[in-house]
This record gives C-alpha cells, sequence and structure tokens, in this order.
C-alpha cells in the first residue's frame, strides 16, 4: 500500500495526476490521502530572494524579423523579452494555475457574464515616465480590435462590444456573449499594456525591466526599472536574453557557464544533464500536445468508426516512451491537459486495442483501405518516427498506414488543413474555452479536424458562459467526452517542456501555462544566496 501511495504522490508532484484524481484514487485503496504531504502546504521560496546579477538566457526561437510587437510574438525569444521581461498584462498566471491581479487590482462580472468592471492599479509608471490610466488599457487593446491588424491576438479582443472608461482607474468591457473566461483571456502574453497613442513595437511598457539593446534574433539587453510596481519581483539586475536556436548550442552554453538558462531541452541526452553537477533539470506538465488530424468532411474520415479505428490502433504509452522518452504522458483523444481547471480525469484512458480497432473498422465496412498519414519533423520533433511507430501498431489490427514523409518547408501551408491525415502540433491554451474555440468550434479558422457536432457547439457557448463552477465543469467533461469519442483527432500524448539552469538559479512554484514559468523567469527567478 506504501509503494501505491508514493506512486501516487510522485505522479502527483509532476503534474501528471490532478488533486481530484490522487485523492480519488487513494481512497479507492484505502490510503489516508488526506494526510499526504504532497498536498500539504508548501514554502513558496526554497531560500530568501536577493537581489543582483545578470541573468543570461540561450532561447530558441530567435529570427531577424522578431519585434517588440506584442500582437505578432511568434515564438520563445520575443515572447520572454516582451511578455516575461518588458510589459505586464491585466491578469497573469500563477503557479496554481490560477489568474491573479497584476495591472488590474480587482475584476467582477454580471450574472451573464456579459459584462465586466475592472478595477486599475494606481501608481504604475511606464518605462518612459508615463502614469498608466484606463485609456492606456483601453488603447492597449484596441492594437488588436483595428482595421487591418496582423495581431494573432483579434480573435481573444473581437468578442468585446465595448470598451468604456468610468474613471481613470475603471473600466467597463461589454461582451457580445457571456465569458466567464475573461480574466483568462486578459492574461494573453499578447495583451500587455502600453502608453497611449505610442507605437507597442517600441518595448515602451510597465514591466520590471527596460530595454536598453535589441538585435532581432540575436540579443536583448535589459536593466531593472527602479519604479517597477512590484516589490517582491525583478530579482536581477540585468537580463541578457541570446538567440540560440541550435539545441547543441544550447546545451553547450550552459555547460560552459556562458548562460545560467536554457528552454527545451534534447530528450535524448536530458538525462545527462540530470547527472551533471551544477546543473538543474526543470519539468513543467502543461498543455502542449500532439495530434494526429482527420479531415472529418473528407472520406473515409467522415465516418465516426473509422475514427474510432485509427483511435484504438495506437500505443500511447509506447509512443510516450520512444518518442518523448517518457517526459509527457498519454492523452486521451482530446486536446484539455492536467493543467487544465476542468481535466475530465474521470474519462476511462482509451487503450491500444487491435480487436476493437478492428471492430469499428469492420463496422465501417472497410477492410483493405490504406490510410495515408502526412508528417515532417516541422510538425513536431519525432513525427515521423511517431508514423513508423503508428503503422507497425495499427498493422497488428489489419490496418495499413502509408507514412508519406513531408518537407519541413512549408508544411504548415501546403499539409496542415491541406491533407486529410497528418500529424500536428498545438501548445494548448490556458483555458478549456480558448483551446475549444480556436481548434473545434464549428467554422474558426484552425478547426483543422473541419469538425461540426451540434452538442458540443451548444456546450461550448453555454460552458463560456456559465459562471457555477459545478455545473460549469459538468459541461466541459461532457465536451471532453463528445471530441474524445466523435472527434476527428487522434491525440496520443502531452509532452511535458524541459528547460535546464545553472543550480544557482532559485525560484517558486513554476507557472505551467507557457514554458519557463509561463514566460516570467527574468521577472519571478532569482540567484541563489
Amino acid at each position: 500500500m506504501k509503494e501505491a501511495l508514493k506512486k501516487l504522490e510522485l505522479l502527483f508532484e509532476q503534474g501528471r495526476l490532478s488533486r481530484r484524481a490522487f485523492l480519488r484514487r487513494a481512497t479507492a485503496l484505502g490510503l489516508a490521502a488526506t494526510l499526504s504531504p504532497v498536498l500539504m502546504p508548501r514554502q513558496t521560496y526554497a531560500d530568501t530572494p536577493k537581489r543582483g546579477g545578470r541573468l543570461r538566457m540561450g532561447l530558441n526561437g530567435g529570427a531577424t524579423s522578431d519585434t517588440m510587437d506584442p500582437g505578432i510574438q511568434l515564438a520563445m525569444m520575443p515572447q520572454t523579452l516582451v511578455y516575461g521581461t518588458l510589459a505586464n498584462s491585466l491578469v497573469e498566471i500563477d503557479g496554481n494555475g490560477q489568474p491573479v491581479p497584476e495591472l488590474a487590482e480587482s475584476w467582477e462580472a454580471s450574472a451573464d457574464a456579459k459584462k465586466w468592471i475592472f478595477k486599475l492599479r494606481k501608481g504604475v509608471e511606464f518605462h518612459n515616465g508615463k502614469s498608466m490610466d484606463a485609456d492606456d488599457v483601453i488603447y492597449s487593446l484596441n492594437w488588436h480590435r483595428k482595421e487591418g491588424t496582423k495581431s494573432a491576438a483579434k480573435p481573444l479582443v473581437e468578442s468585446i462590444v465595448s470598451m468604456k472608461k468610468e474613471d481613470a482607474y475603471t473600466l467597463v468591457f461589454e461582451m457580445a456573449q457571456g465569458n466567464a473566461d475573461f480574466p483568462y483571456t486578459l492574461s494573453d502574453y499578447h495583451l500587455v499594456v502600453g502608453p497611449k497613442d505610442t507605437d507597442l513595437a517600441s518595448g515602451v511598457f510597465t514591466g520590471a525591466y527596460v530595454i536598453k539593446d535589441f538585435e532581432p534574433g540575436v540579443r536583448a539587453f535589459c536593466t531593472r526599472n527602479p519604479n517597477y510596481f512590484k516589490s517582491d519581483r525583478a530579482w536581477f539586475d540585468e537580463i541578457e536574453i541570446l538567440g540560440i536556436n541550435d539545441v547543441n548550442a544550447r546545451t553547450n552554453a550552459l555547460k560552459t557557464g556562458q548562460i545560467d538558462v536554457m528552454n527545451r531541452c534534447d530528450l535524448k541526452t536530458v538525462h545527462l544533464f540530470k547527472r551533471m553537477p551544477g546543473i538543474q533539470v526543470m519539468r513543467q506538465d502543461g498543455s502542449k500536445h500532439f495530434t494526429f488530424a482527420m479531415r472529418t468532411d473528407t472520406a473515409p474520415y467522415d465516418n465516426n468508426d473509422v475514427r474510432l479505428a485509427l483511435k484504438y490502433a495506437v500505443d500511447r504509452e509506447q509512443l510516450l516512451k520512444t518518442i518523448l522518452r517518457g517526459y509527457g504522458r498519454v492523452g486521451n483523444d482530446h486536446p484539455i491537459s492536467v493543467a487544465n481547471r476542468y481535466h475530465a480525469d474521470e474519462l476511462p484512458q482509451r487503450q491500444y486495442d487491435p480487436d476493437k480497432a478492428r471492430f469499428h473498422l469492420k463496422k465501417a465496412g472497410l477492410s483493405s483501405t490504406t490510410f495515408k498519414f502526412h508528417a515532417a519533423e516541422a510538425a513536431f520533433k519525432g513525427a515521423v518516427d511517431a508514423g513508423v511507430l503508428y503503422r507497425e501498431q495499427a498493422a497488428k489490427a489489419g490496418i495499413t498506414i502509408d507514412v508519406v514523409r513531408e518537407p519541413n518547408d512549408g508544411y504548415w501551408n501546403n499539409v496542415w488543413m491541406k491533407k486529410p491525415f497528418c500529424a500536428v502540433f498545438w501548445a494548448g491554451r490556458s483555458t478549456e474555452d480558448m483551446m475549444f474555440s480556436t481548434a473545434y468550434a464549428k467554422g474558426v479558422a484552425w478547426n483543422d479536424t473541419f469538425w461540426d457536432h451540434a452538442r458540443f457547439n451548444e456546450l461550448l457557448v453555454a460552458a463560456r458562459a456559465e459562471l457555477d463552477e459545478k455545473k460549469r465543469r459538468g459541461m466541459y467533461v461532457e465536451m471532453q467526452r463528445i471530441v474524445s469519442d466523435e472527434g476527428g483527432a487522434v491525440v496520443p500524448m502531452f509532452s511535458a517542456d524541459l528547460s535546464a539552469a545553472s543550480d544557482k538559479i532559485q525560484h517558486g512554484k513554476l507557472a505551467a501555462n507557457w514554458e519557463l514559468d509561463g514566460f516570467r523567469a527574468p521577472e519571478r527567478w532569482w540567484f541563489k544566496s
């Protein structure tokens, strides 16, 4: 029994098991789950934070086309620079995955969640010395709403009907429909606040650090903001962010002490890092996942028995072990992870079952069909190998899969949402509504399975506006079941984010909404005393 409890505790610590699931499984085993030390409150900081030093970060995703425009942040380096270093949003996500006030002081919603009142924090200064007020917030959000905008955040804010300033520090939002997740939406890394009537690409914001030098894709250098409104953040004197796209180069830079932090460790060699003195490996189990997307508007994938056959034909555990080397968790054919509030851990986990796969294929009236599966490393690292494994697994069910290796160049333009069955990477989203609305709602631009389910669409609108937590959870559980049983995506695995740092780096509980503590490592971390 003790060994069973230890196993559950490990899964809980790794983020692979929710508190709810932990308690349920432990109770079923007759164990005193409520007394488990992993459920007890913990000290937030392992060490008393101190100020000083230069944090040197080696990150991937840098490009010469990078900009500090918050609307078009596409990769890790500019995202960390703007959102994690220079700027703030009205709301931020903490280490428990909860929305907490940042530039906002508080908020409240109407009963139908269509009207939201936000009280703004007073005494916040931009890097240029201007005091922040409601006009700045309105201007910054309209940056993503204006005609001709190229902002990736446009879908997040287009449901805002109006923004009205009640006074200098009070904003009233009117929504086209109820949205109980609106505070989460305003935590998005694009939706930072800059001064009114300025070019937001200038890098002038309210954040912990001030930009001093910016070479797109190469280097960014920042110094601490002496007027930062958070007294318990911004521990470093300076931040240096280096664009190092090659994982081997990032690894060597950390090994040799040229940098203090790197993201996206090589899964093939990360075990060597773990044994190396002076290096710590940090794991975040967030919402990043891989899918095998089927176009449900195209035969034979318009038949749900075909889709179920292909879902039962994949050995998720083997893929997790081989492709991700265990750094992740198996998926259940829906995109909601254990990091999400309403993850349906009560749903039965779909298992590899060649007999059930064969049954559903026969039920669909197919016996000799060959399924062409399109993949490239551009989809995700190991996508082609995953396809080969999938082919071998499906063969045991009498299913023939032909793996078509596509060029990396142009994959997202020429294969994704073009070919009827292909490998896909999703970073995930911080809320169920954002994920479902982006990729599963009828007619949205990134619905890559071209799925249209009446009950799901009905629940999507209803759950968005539901403020009763119990009712809302029930809706999202049903939606996850519908997607798992009837959706067009095989979701075999979720990938953990692995970063590494000098053991001189200290931090609190890591936020899992984005890499490196929700991109906020520069603001939240510090050097060990």
